[in-house]
């Protein structure tokens, strides 16, 4: 089981979800414990020479030095300034004097984004193999990941409503009542397992989510807290790759009768996050091209987080059995 990054000539770039068996069946110890992800193919520069009509809508976002990502609402290009000459290969952005972006380019030019971060991720070695303590380890993940989020929300909106910027205020606001109790859920997860929930989580936070969580801070926590809207569009993305066969063979090593994956469903393609991710792409589209322009690089950003992979991250099955062993009812 895989999650896969592809991209399509009738969708363009999207997360979609692989059914082909894998030996690492396992779950990213994060917000949304997605299942091992990886870019299939691999994403290359991206040069039609197909015409683009002038009545195509342009989108465009810079995400460094090496790399820009074109949009329209059918096609996408990536490509470096620094490559060469492609100029009779590339589309025109737009000369409209309009702000306001096309909702499906929008989609392709932040889907490409979380690809690229994807891609430009760490992976210092292999995730653990599925079993119920990765599973506890997981679910500790989630809660950390989800307990910050309402108040941070608060937080932004506040910041928002300072610069005279009503609907990310709102949006913000929303954000924070659709997200308050999830990390109850978490909890409830755990214990639902035979573990002391809150002095688990209290006691350990998995290096990964502590590194999702500080970036969420400090994109909340600044003059201008726009790539909090990356960030958030990013987990709720990558949640849609979660389906129901995923969240089955979850609860396949859960003891029967016990419920350990509410919070997983929650976040996932069959949870609010579907609606969510909609919610976001209209707010999004309607923002200014530098604020979009700054979006796609927190979707970058957040995306490379997500699916790094270090060294420390997991602690050997043993290990984690250990650690738990304590706090069992």
């Amino acid at each position: 089981m895989k999650v896969s990054a592809t991209e399509s000539k009738k969708d363009g770039i999207s997360i979609s979800v692989s059914t082909e068996p894998s030996n690492t069946n396992t779950c990213k110890g994060s917000s949304h414990a997605t299942c091992y992800t990886q870019v299939s193919p691999p994403l290359n520069q991206v040069l039609r020479e197909q015409p683009v009509t002038d009545s195509s809508v342009v989108d465009s976002v810079r995400l460094n030095q090496n790399q820009i990502i074109m949009a329209t609402a059918d096609r996408v290009w990536v490509y470096s300034p620094d490559s060469g000459n492609h100029n009779n290969f590339l589309p025109q952005p737009s000369t409209s004097n309009s702000n306001i972006g096309n909702i499906e380019a929008t989609k392709k030019l932040l889907d490409t984004a979380i690809i690229l971060g994807k891609r430009a991720a760490s992976v210092e070695r292999r995730l653990p193999d599925l079993n119920l303590t990765t599973w506890i380890w997981s679910l500790v993940s989630q809660y950390h990941t989800t307990q910050p989020t309402p108040q941070l929300m608060k937080e932004a909106a506040q910041r928002f409503e300072v610069k005279g910027r009503h609907c990310l205020a709102e949006w913000a606001e929303e954000k924070a009542l659709e997200e308050t109790g999830h990390d109850r859920l978490a909890l409830l997860d755990i214990q639902s397992l035979g573990y002391q929930a809150q002095a688990v989580v209290n006691t350990f936070m998995p290096p990964s989510a502590k590194v999702l969580v500080d970036y969420f801070i400090r994109s909340v926590q600044t003059s201008d807290p726009i790539r909090v809207v990356g960030y958030s569009y990013t987990l709720e993305r990558i949640a849609l790759a979660v389906q129901e066969k995923h969240i089955q063979a979850i609860e396949a090593i859960i003891p029967s009768g016990i419920n350990a994956t509410r919070c997983l469903r929650v976040h996932s393609s069959i949870g609010s996050d579907v609606e969510h991710v909609a919610e976001n792409l209209e707010i999004i589209a309607a923002s200014t091209p530098a604020e979009r322009n700054d979006i796609a690089i927190a979707c970058y950003e957040t995306a490379k987080r997500y699916f790094s992979i270090r060294e420390n991250d997991y602690p050997s099955t043993t290990e984690q059995q250990q650690k738990l062993e304590a706090f069992k009812y």
